[in-house]
């Protein structure tokens, strides 16, 4: 859809599945329901997945896209925060509102970027050659050919595989360790979870969105590098030393810091290893080979989450959590072992790594 029609349309349409899972999973409390909207929420990304880096990449150029994710990833934490306090104070008064309010919200989004949303340098395959399958698979095909042959993006989509593989336990179980190993001292007079996890959230977001401006405004050379391999392989550390260290804490404090080192990391690394990704696709095929990276994580993330649930189930949560981080520890030679090929620095605008 994206590579073939159009950018523009692929996010519309992705986003109005996501808005209209979220919606049905407010609207109707039963597994079946949630099963449904997890399904539509699935089907969304995957129409947003790619196309959105492919549609700015497109408009800005390959030499502004690194900047732009950055500042995007900025806007969206401090929009974040809000939500996060919205979300909080409609979940006191019910934990369905906020999906409600979320899910008509983000149909309203897609509303709007249909209306306004520009695309004014992607050229689709025209009309008349357009014979869709045939396009679909030389599309893919190409892509698939791009993803084996450059070494950037085959280490990529590899450590997204992995990142999957860990993820899905982790995304799953931090919650519950919090919940079975601690207790929650009272705020505001309540110790309502709902409440505590909003201020987990505020805060969480609040040290990535601060260590983002920071980071960008002391070292911005190494935010928009060409070939950032190095300052990947250190994020991905801090990373690793999250998750085991917040699997391993017995104080609350403790873990939350171990894990929000963790999201820190993650937060800076995700627009450089965007922009990255972006400048070594070509626009043909490029939101269907930044897709295929996402889709890596995906298929990691099948794979690993239900035998990591089984394992925190036959021993403990801990012991899921800390097979989670040990999972994660070959990403950081995966980065190191990318090296900037001679074209990379005589021609930094067409990057080949």
């Amino acid at each position: 859809m994206a590579d073939l029609y159009s950018r523009r349309l692929s996010v519309v349409i992705g986003f109005t599945l996501i808005g209209a899972g979220l919606l049905l999973q407010g609207l109707v409390p039963a597994f079946l329901a949630v099963l449904a909207a997890q399904v539509l929420w699935g089907m969304g990304y995957t129409f947003t997945s790619g196309a959105d880096q492919a549609w700015i990449t497109d408009e800005v150029g390959e030499e502004r896209v690194g900047l732009v994710f950055v500042r995007a990833q900025q806007v969206e934490l401090a929009a974040t925060i809000a939500g996060t306090v919205a979300a909080g104070l409609l979940g006191l008064t019910a934990l369905s509102l906020p999906m409600k309010v979320g899910g008509a919200g983000t149909i309203l989004l897609a509303l709007a970027l249909a209306i306004f949303m520009r695309e004014d340098n992607f050229h689709p395959t025209p009309r008349g050659e357009r014979e869709t399958f045939k396009n679909l698979t030389d599309t893919f095909k190409h892509g698939l050919a791009v993803a084996r042959s450059r070494p950037v993006i085959r280490n990529l989509a590899l450590i997204s595989l992995i990142s999957g593989l860990s993820s899905e336990a982790f995304d799953r179980l931090w919650s519950v360790k919090i919940l079975d190993d601690f207790r929650f001292p009272e705020l505001f007079g309540t110790a309502d979870p709902a409440l505590w996890f909003t201020v987990f959230a505020l805060i969480g977001t609040l040290l990535s969105l601060a260590t983002s401006l920071v980071v960008n405004k002391v070292s911005p050379e190494r935010m928009t590098a060409l070939h950032p391999n190095g300052l990947l392989a250190l994020l991905s550390m801090f990373q690793v030393a999250g998750v085991l260290g917040f699997a391993l804490a017995d104080h609350l404090w403790l873990g939350l810091a171990a894990m929000w080192l963790g999201s820190v990391a993650a937060t800076i690394a995700y627009p450089v290893e965007s922009a990255w990704l972006n400048r070594n696709v070509e626009s043909r095929s490029r939101a269907t080979v930044i897709s295929m990276v996402s889709q890596s994580n995906a298929i990691g993330q099948v794979i690993g989450g239900p035998p990591l649930g089984a394992l925190a189930g036959r021993t403990s949560i801990r012991t899921a959590l800390v097979v989670s981080g040990l999972i994660l520890t070959p990403i950081p030679a995966l980065y190191l072992r990318l090296r900037p090929t001679k074209e990379a620095v005589e021609e930094p605008t067409e990057l080949r790594a």
